[in-house]
Parts: C-alpha cells; structure tokens; sequence
C-alpha cells in the first residue's frame, strides 16, 4: 500500500514485512533456507523471510510492503531510531537559514553508485525535480513535499559541484526529518525514461524497474544491491562495494556479505524454518512468545523486546459518498449508517480489546488509543485528556438508539427504515493475528445486533478494493506511525494518497462524481498543514493534540491494540541495537557475523 512509504521515511534500514503480510504459494521443502546455504558458498550472510514477493523494483512507485529499498537506496539525511535524531546519510552536513526558508546540504565526496558512476549534487536534481517534483510522475513521495493550504512544493537549485538548496514557500518543520530520507535516484540510468514517451504519452519511466527487471541493471546507493530474485522463492542481496560507509579502521560497510530473503507461504511456515535452523531471525507474534522464550538458550538466539510497536492497527469504515458511472461506491443505507458518528462509537465501545489484548495477544502489548505511535514526541496519552473506548456494550446500545436504530424481536439491530444491520469486514489473510482480531470483531459486534460478514483476501485483491476500486465496507490494517506526525500526513489530508477512510482517485483511476469532505476531516487536514508550519515543538504538540482528539471523536478509524516488538535473532550476530522504531537490523551496515 502506498502508505507504507513512512517506514523508508523513517528507518531506511530496516524492512518491516511483520506489519503487511499476505499469503504466496510455496512448499517448505522448495524453500527451505538450509538448501540454499548448503548449495551457495559459505559467506557471512543473514537470512530473514518475508510472507509476499515485492510489486516493483521503482522506489518512486512503490506502494506497498515488502520491499527492497531500505536495503538499497539512502537519502540526503536518515533518523536515527534510538535517538530519534536527523543524522547524515549522502549528504554530510547542512545549514538552515535565519528565516528557516532553506536548507543547503554538502554532499559527501567521491560518492558512487553501485555501478561505480560517481553519485553527484546532479543525481539530487535528478531525483526531486525530474521524479519527485514532476506531476507526471504519480509518486506519493510528493505529498510530503507538499506545503501550506495549497501545497506548494519546495525549488531545488545546484549551488556548485558539493552543494543543492531546498527553498521551501513557508516554514516546513518536518522537512529535514521526512522529505530529506527520499531515496537519490541514478540520473545516469534513469534519464531517457523520464523524457521518452510511450504511446500514450506518458514518461517510460512509469514501465522502468519492474519485478522481471535483470538485477544487474538495478543501479543503487544503499548497503546492498540486488543480486537475484526467484519468484515466490527467494530474494538475494549483495554488499555494495560502491557503498559509502567505513568504519573507523577504514575498513568498508557493511560487514555481513549476504542477505538473504526467503518468501515463504505463512508466519507459521517461518515459525518452522527458524526452529530448525534455517533463517537467523523472526518476528516474534505473541502465539509464539511463550514456545521461543524457553528455547532460546537451545536455540542459540535472543528475543528482544522494544516495547510498543511503531505502527497502530485499527479498522476503518468506507466513508466515501461518491459515485462511479452512476453506482455508489458504497451502499447507499450502508453508507448512511457509516457516516453516522454515533454508529462509529458504538462500534468502539463495543470491541473488547482488554480481551483481546489478554486472549490474541497473551498480554503482548498495549491499548492503542491514538493515530500516533507512543514513541512519538506529539503523542498525548488518555491522562492528557485523549479520549478512550473502554469496552461497554451498554453505552454502545445507547448510542445507536440515540441515532435512530432500534432493535427488533430477534435482538437484531436495524435501522430507522427497517433495514438490519449487516456488512462485511476485510483484511488480508495469511495474517493470523489479524485473522483472530477480525473473528472477535464479529462477535463482539454482533452482541449489540450487527452481522459482521469477516472476510480475509489475498493480499493483492484486498489493497486493490481499498485503494482503487474503493467498493469495500469496512477493513482491519496496519499503518506505520514514525515520530514525525507529518511523515503521516497523506493519510490525514483529504487530497492525499492514503486518505483511507474517504479515498479520492488516484492517478489513472476513474474519476469519482458527488466526494464530500466532513468538517472534521477538512479541519484535521488543516492542523496537519498548521503543525507541519509550526517550529516551536510546544505549539506543535498542542496542535497534533487537537489531531489526536478530533480524530478519536469522529474516530474514521477504530483503533485497537498495539503489540509490543519481539524479535528473535540468532547470538551469531553483533551489533545489534534493537529498537521498536528500527527492529533488530536498521543499523545492518555496523552489524557482524561472528561465528
């Protein structure tokens, strides 16, 4: 989905396939991570899995997890998870203007890609003002540059061989923590895509670096590039050579010469690998907490635990009022229930989430309130006054009636005009955390009189109802919320490219006739501008509380319970500094292999 773009935004090397999963075909005896180590040569190297196989190999079009980029590209800055401070990346230095109006960045020297062409202030050009900055280009990296009430965009000028300035309209305050992570991109090979057009008339560059793109032809920047990719079996990574980090002997960065990325058919399915031996780590969901932690001393791995997770999980009714060629996206008497406030909160009240908090997760996490991670400085928590849903099936009742609901002989909730309650709830299967969540939705709702139809889909027909065809009820997902609250910002304005709850087309889609904007969901979008204006962090906080607090009363999202961040990694592994915000690997150029 294109709002995972905030994990590459905030932590560029660290793949979070655990958020995002969905189901591939696949025997464990084909993909078993011991017939490869055993076939290939005995190399430092580190085996993951991931659940999907990646939809393209083009950074700038990428719209979902998994994918390889934080592996393979770095930007001009990256944040540091465990201090959540701005460091550099290619860029080793910057200055910021007394008026706050530019920021002019020193490229590090003698950068180069990985095919030994010089990486330069041009490839910073390239990249913002031929891909990032170019309207034919449908990137949702632009809604991050976005700017004020009109989003305006920032310039971006070459000051000499070293240096580029970013001029932006207005004060950005997130700019340095978020806009700056967007990957540098290779002009040299990426030129005569933007300005040869297809028969269409669009940039070829749009067809560029699919997944049955040669790996070799992948230029890139990061600790490792692309060496192979089977289809539903594995993806392959190697060291960079032309990657700039050393460490203080001057030896290169990164240690570990393999990467290695099993695509396997189920967590379950990891679950086994990783038992006999055959990947070095695993997310660690709660079902297997209590089987991992007393094997850990035979196993040889740690299971590290970074307290709350860095994404909310939540559900979200469809909300979108329009049309497409005449049909409504969504049932008209359905549509009516969804955007009533009141039907949303009783909704809340009625999920138990203390029992699935206890039951789903053993007691793994805690009750997520906000739309912003925990971690984040803009946070406010229900004793600063955010409002909670503590489970209550009687206020739940209450409000419906208020809303004009009733109840027939059968205890079954209908409508003003008779009509019984009844919708379908999807999520994408493979995912049996969010399976079991989706199950005690059901029938926790259906305790106050609504039938909940709970559908899990394939991972790829799932985004393809709640981000382009837009005829769905309602969904359970994942979102990733870093500590910058603007890094979410497309999911909170009404034009932007993740606006779930009421979706506006996208580029390429069909138009939609009759989309109406709420006064709460407009005045959200306008704190989101305010907030990103705002440079005192004081003033900030008080406006994201404001998003927070709107947000948990018109609730477009139900939110539910945030799991803590386990990860189990093999002892041969040094270096490692886990954090909920990074996982085990973010700092994968520092980490070595030491059997």
């Amino acid at each position: 989905m294109k709002f995972f773009r905030q994990f590459f935004l905030a932590i560029k090397y660290f793949w979070l396939p655990i958020i995002l999963t969905s189901a591939t075909a696949l025997t464990l005896t084909a993909c078993n991570p011991a017939n490869f180590k055993s076939a290939a040569a005995q190399v430092p190297q580190l085996v993951s899995s991931i659940l999907s196989d990646p939809k393209t190999f083009n950074y700038p079009l990428s719209q979902e997890s998994p994918n390889i980029f934080g592996l393979t590209y770095a930007g001009l800055t990256n944040q540091n998870p465990i201090t959540g401070k701005i460091e550099p990346d290619l860029a080793q230095s910057w200055e910021i203007s007394d008026d706050k109006l530019k920021i002019v960045f020193t490229m590090r020297d003698n950068l180069k890609w990985s095919d030994g062409e010089p990486l330069t202030v041009d490839d910073v050009l390239f990249s913002y003002n031929d891909i990032y900055l170019n309207k034919a280009i449908p990137t949702d990296v632009r809604d991050t540059l976005k700017i004020g009430e009109k989003g305006k965009l920032p310039t971006v000028r070459k000051v000499d061989n070293r240096r580029v300035e970013f001029t932006v309209p207005e004060p950005f305050a997130p700019f340095l923590s978020s806009a700056t992570a967007n990957a540098i991109l290779p002009a040299h090979a990426l030129q005569k895509s933007i300005t040869t057009k297809d028969n269409e008339g669009k940039p070829q560059f749009l067809t560029k670096w699919g997944v049955d793109t040669p790996p070799d032809q992948l230029i890139v920047n990061g600790p490792y590039k692309l060496e192979r990719y089977d289809t539903s079996q594995r993806i392959v990574f190697r060291r960079n050579p032309y990657y700039w980090r050393k460490d203080a002997q001057g030896n290169p960065q990164p240690y570990i010469e393999r990467i290695v990325w099993q695509i396997v058919e189920s967590t379950d399915t990891s679950l086994l690998q990783f038992r006999s031996g055959g990947l070095d780590n695993i997310g660690v969901s709660p079902e297997y907490f209590s089987l991992l932690k007393v094997q850990e001393k035979q196993g040889n791995f740690k299971i590290y635990n970074g307290g709350p997770n860095s994404s909310v999980t939540f559900i979200f009714f469809n909300l979108n009022k329009g049309k497409r060629e005449g049909k409504p996206l969504v049932d008209p008497v359905k549509s009516g229930w969804f955007n009533t406030v009141e039907f949303r909160q009783a909704v809340a009240y009625a999920i138990d989430r203390q029992t699935m908090l206890n039951n789903t997760f053993r007691g793994l996490g805690l009750l997520q309130n906000s739309p912003l991670a925990v971690q984040s400085p803009y946070y406010i928590s229900p004793k600063e006054g955010l409002k909670v849903y503590d489970y209550n099936p009687e206020k739940a009742k209450q409000l419906l009636k208020k809303a004009g609901f009733k109840y027939n002989e059968q205890g079954q909730l209908i409508d003003a005009q008779g009509n019984r309650v009844r919708f379908s709830l999807l999520t994408n299967a493979g995912n049996k955390i969010r399976e079991a969540m989706g199950s005690q939705i059901k029938q926790d709702l259906s305790k106050i009189g609504m039938q909940v139809d709970f559908t899990p889909l394939a991972w790829n027909t799932y985004t393809d109802k709640i981000s382009n065809t837009l005829e769905y009820d309602a969904g359970l997902i994942g979102f990733g919320a870093g500590l910058e609250p603007n890094d979410s910002a497309n999911l909170w304005s009404p034009q932007g490219g993740s606006h779930l709850f009421n979706q506006k087309p996208q580029a390429g889609q069909k138009p939609i006739e009759g989309w109406e904007v709420a006064p709460w969901e407009a005045q959200i979008g306008e704190l989101y501008i305010k907030g990103a204006r705002e440079l005192d962090d004081a003033k900030r906080k008080e406006i994201y509380a404001q998003t927070q607090q709107l947000s948990q009363e018109y609730l477009p999202f139900v939110h539910l319970v945030n799991a803590y961040s386990l990860s189990a990694v093999r002892n041969r592994f040094e270096g490692i500094r886990f954090s909920a915000l990074g996982g085990a690997f973010w700092n994968i150029h520092e980490i070595k292999v030491i059997d």
